[in-house]
């Protein structure tokens, strides 16, 4: 799929989709194609493809569910940036911040100098406002007691609770203007369609349905890594259209699955065309909706999880590009947090169909007449598989898992709408099961908070944000706030123990596979990208690590 749970992707496969791509590309704003394609005067523009929006809708509200692309990337930035490709923690609004040791606070103290677009300081009233405004549109926060300043620069953040992982929650929250959003009638609905962000790429221009263009920001505090004259965006209706236009030289940065990378890109330009796919902490799940009958049954989930060819997943459908997934649930970044006898303890993550289908006769699902499964009260046991028709890879996986379950009597249907049907059916829990990107942060909190807390899980018919399979357990709530509480690593290491070996029992979700960072890049036109040999940054367009990477190109000039 895509680097994120938003993302979103359609699978093109008539050839008419090539035609309008190209159409597309042809009729993008100011110069077109050649000028995306060729150009090497200095002043082109970072060109890069959005593969899950057929369309663009002038929305620069970073509060909003359907905010552009680059909103909260280019237009409004961070108190500190953190990378999951190297650890660090780069300071960025706030030049410096300081934890109190019993874990109940954090102090902020912004940058001097740093102006808003519209020529206005940031202050700290900005920051306050931010997350009030937060809290009021799209609740979270739950920790976080109250935000004061202290004065112009300084800013706290006092929680109800001592909570570690709050420095990464808070430090990569984006920090809107308080002088421009106070005014703001309903901030929710508002499309702020002339931003005022603190970002290196504020100005918006030629936007069209199809395509945007974002501009230098005329008061950016680092003129100096301003190198790149701006940035277009280009709307593609699914990854083959997008991944046609990048494959051809015609944009320069993609974050899109591409099949077999190294023979439909690398191999055209071995000089310039360059992926790099680093390890998240996050897990690509198979959700099953605990509030639905048979799902609810952790013996029927592991069973499931069993039927599961996780090597032919990960080999077929991703490409080799993933590493399956064990019983923990961590993998990528978090390698270091599994506690490696919990994932030898048990079994259910291992494709064993015989193991399976004994499993699922002993909790009550017998085959019937021509091998087919029955629920337990006599109806036929099948299920739907959802997932964004953007998605082509998940919806190779979830091929592959229909054809696994087949092996063992279950009639298994893939639904592929578009993304934004299966997204209503996740928040509001009326789908079977779907292939989920789990949370995942600096530390395995987010992951296990996400799978298994009581406190994240809504009733169906109300909104969720995470947690759609809806599953909550007591025991986990005791340990994830442990977990939270805890000040060092080892004391975390002991709750996280903890939390494996809860999730090895009660299998909530189903984990396929570890989800890497897709990240594919052209240097004929643009220098200083992250890299292997230079992890400053994922090669994520969409993530908080991006303005690391918008700070750190050059144009190549020739």
């Amino acid at each position: 799929m895509a680097s994120s749970r938003s993302a979103r992707r359609l699978r093109s496969v008539a050839s008419a989709a090539v035609t309008a791509a190209a159409l597309l590309l042809a009729g993008c704003s100011g110069t077109g194609a050649a000028d995306g394609a060729g150009d090497t005067s200095g002043k082109q523009l970072l060109t890069i493809p959005r593969e899950d929006m057929g369309t663009f809708t002038r929305n620069f509200n970073p509060f909003s569910p359907k905010v552009a692309p680059m909103t909260q990337q280019a237009i409004y930035e961070p108190l500190m940036v953190h990378s999951p490709a190297d650890g660090k923690d780069t300071p960025w609004l706030a030049g410096e911040w300081e934890q109190a040791k019993d874990g109940r606070s954090i102090t902020f103290t912004l940058r001097e100098g740093v102006k808003w677009s519209d020529g206005k300081p940031l202050v700290a009233e900005d920051v306050v406002h931010t997350f009030e405004l937060h809290k009021k549109l799209l609740g979270g926060f739950d920790y976080l007691d109250k935000v004061t300043a202290g004065d112009g620069r300084t800013v706290t953040f006092s929680f109800n609770k001592p909570f570690s992982p709050a420095l990464y929650e808070i430090g990569g929250h984006y920090i809107v203007p308080k002088h421009i959003w106070e005014n703001v009638k309903d901030p929710a609905k508002d499309t702020n369609p002339n931003p005022v962000g603190t970002g290196p790429y504020t100005k918006i221009e030629k936007f069209q349905a199809q395509s945007f263009e974002l501009r230098r920001n005329p008061d950016y505090w680092q003129p100096d890594k301003q190198r790149i004259e701006g940035i277009r965006m280009l709307a593609f209706s699914g990854n083959d259209s997008a991944n046609l236009a990048f494959t051809n030289g015609e944009v320069d940065w993609t974050q899109s699955f591409i099949p077999d990378i190294e023979k439909s890109f690398v191999a055209k330009d071995k000089e310039h065309n360059h992926y790099w796919f680093p390890p998240t902490g996050a897990m690509i799940n198979w959700q099953l909706n605990t509030t639905k009958a048979p799902f609810d049954d952790p013996a029927v989930r592991k069973a499931l999880s069993m039927a599961v060819d996780r090597d032919k997943v990960t080999g077929v459908a991703m490409n080799g590009y993933a590493q399956p997934a064990d019983c923990t649930g961590l993998g990528g970044t978090y390698d270091d947090w599994r506690d490696e006898s919990v994932a030898a303890s048990c079994d259910w993550t291992k494709h064993d169909a015989a193991a399976a289908a004994k499993a699922l006769d002993k909790a009550g699902y017998r085959a019937g007449e021509g091998g087919r499964r029955t629920l337990k009260n006599g109806k036929p046991f099948t299920l739907d598989i959802s997932v964004g028709s953007a998605s082509s890879d998940w919806i190779s996986v979830a091929n592959i898992i229909k054809q696994d379950l087949a092996q063992i009597g279950i009639t298994a249907t893939v639904k592929s709408p578009d993304w934004a049907s299966v997204q209503t059916s996740y928040d509001m829990g009326t789908f079977d099961t779907g292939i989920v990107w789990s949370g995942n942060g600096a530390t395995p909190y987010e992951f296990y908070r996400g799978a298994m807390s009581t406190k994240v899980v809504k009733p169906v018919g109300e909104k969720a944000t995470e947690n759609y399979h809806r599953f909550g357990d007591e025991r986990a709530d005791a340990l994830i706030d442990g977990f939270a509480g805890a000040t060092g690593k080892k004391a975390q290491q002991e709750k996280a123990v903890g939390l494996q070996q809860l999730f090895a029992e009660q299998a909530p979700v189903v984990p396929l596979f570890t989800g890497p960072e897709w990240g594919a890049y052209t240097d004929a036109r643009f220098t200083g990208w992250p890299s292997e040999k230079n992890p400053y940054a994922t090669l994520s367009n969409r993530s908080v690590t991006t303005v690391l990477v918008l700070t750190s190109l050059a144009p190549v000039k020739r």
